[in-house]
């Protein structure tokens, strides 16, 4: 199972590790943001307050992207509409995602704990909002469906785990 995640992560998120051009980012996608906690605050939204647990190490970076809970987006390179890229915490840590309104979105979440920012099958670890079950055909993965991943935000905070898998 953990080998499959991370097949599927290097096929999915690994080719939307680059800082997106100027016209995705003025189309609403592919910008990068740093973890501003107090847009979590009480009171506050509408964002995704984010824990993520089972890090492996505090080594190399962590990426997490937020996409639109749309087939044509979900896991698609540039499609993403925010990354942030911050430093990992061994165990566990929580980052917050803001979002734009009110909606319906998908969260994956990628360790590249040697830095390259690269997937890297054999270290890198991976995950996705709800923690779907991550299959495969011939031994090829397959991602879920955004169904499987997409959960709903209102005009406030709304909380979510993703739970990091890697190959070993």
């Amino acid at each position: 199972m953990k080998a499959i995640a991370l097949g599927l992560s290097a096929l999915a998120l690994g080719a939307s590790l680059a800082v997106a051009p100027t016209s995705a980012a003025q189309s609403g996608y592919a910008k990068v943001i740093t973890n501003d906690m107090s847009r979590c605050a009480p009171g506050n939204g509408p964002a995704v307050r984010l824990r993520i647990t089972g890090l492996r190490s505090g080594s190399g970076n962590l990426f997490v992207r937020t996409y639109y809970a749309k087939r044509g987006d979900w896991l698609k390179s540039k499609r993403y509409l925010t990354r942030i890229d911050a430093k990992p915490r061994a165990g566990a840590m929580t980052v917050c995602v803001p979002v734009p309104a009110a909606g319906r979105y998908a969260i994956a979440v990628q360790h590249d704990e040697n830095g390259n920012r690269e997937m890297d099958v054999s270290t890198d670890g991976a995950g996705m909002s709800n923690n779907p079950r991550i299959g495969s055909f011939l031994g090829i993965p397959r991602p879920p469906s955004v169904d499987k991943a997409a959960f709903t935000v209102n005009g406030g905070v709304t909380r979510l785990n993703i739970a990091m898998r890697y190959r070993d």
